[in-house]
């Protein structure tokens, strides 16, 4: 594990998946830790987790991706509470509906926001402060975002967006030292739901597909680059994804 004492991580979506394995897994590094999410009883209880496991500083932020003056805030006060920003992991993310002839006006909108909106509203403000310190932002994507998909092509819409957005922020902002990654998953162990309204933490038994901890890893192996040096998109599929593509 690479040491990280005195930096500071936010990372969104974090009370379940794939933000709550990479909590852990950055804090096992030594980091601070913000958690950002709606859920702040699990936000809180998790926080105590790797606070006392680890002896790291933790920030809770409940608050809702889509409010873009909420995640002013919480970065705001997770630089006022913890000290300089170095890496922000861009998580919170869902799908909602799958069929687009059926799909409704609040699955199509409420996926968009929280996928879209709420990555570009996280990067907006975190941007300054990753500046600073010559910091990382990671997305997490999507195998989805690579490639067509049968089900909930909104889903899929959504994560070819956030990947098309990292890597044009990369251009902008690769001048300024700030990292950007894309995390690209396939299908892994958490309460992500899949087309049939089932967590895939039932859909799969272990050992069948990845798990949020590989994810958390690979995040953990991108927020540690220093300038010059960044990892651009790594791709983290179970093995056999492409006889099932």
């Amino acid at each position: 594990m690479t040491e990280r004492a005195d930096e500071t991580v936010l990372v969104t979506g974090a009370s379940s998946g794939i933000g709550a394995a990479t909590v852990r897994r950055v804090a096992a590094d030594g980091a601070e830790i913000a958690l950002l999410a709606r859920s702040e009883d699990r936000l809180r209880e998790l926080a105590d987790e790797v606070a006392a496991d680890h002896g790291v500083e933790t920030h809770v932020v409940p608050a809702d991706v889509r409010d873009s003056a909420a995640v002013a805030a919480a970065v705001e006060s997770t630089v006022e509470t913890l000290g300089p920003l170095s890496g922000v992991v861009v998580n919170a993310g869902l799908a909602r509906g799958s069929d687009v002839e059926a799909m409704t006006d609040d699955e199509f909108l409420t996926t968009q926001r929280v996928n879209t909106e709420g990555a570009f509203y996280t990067a907006r403000e975190a941007l300054p402060a990753l500046r600073e310190t010559a910091g990382n932002i990671v997305f997490i994507g999507s195998f989805a975002g690579k490639y067509p998909r049968p089900f909930n092509p909104v889903y899929a819409a959504t994560k070819w967006w956030v990947r098309g957005f990292a890597m044009s922020l990369a251009a902008q902002v690769g001048d300024d030292d700030i990292g950007v990654t894309v995390v690209n998953p396939s299908e892994v162990r958490t309460e992500f739901e899949s087309a049939d309204g089932t967590p895939f933490e039932e859909v799969f038994e272990e050992g069948e597909v990845t798990e949020p901890e590989e994810v958390a890893d690979a995040v953990a192996f991108a927020l540690s680059q220093e300038p010059p040096t960044t990892v651009n998109e790594l791709d983290v599929y179970r093995r056999d994804k492409f006889g099932h593509f």
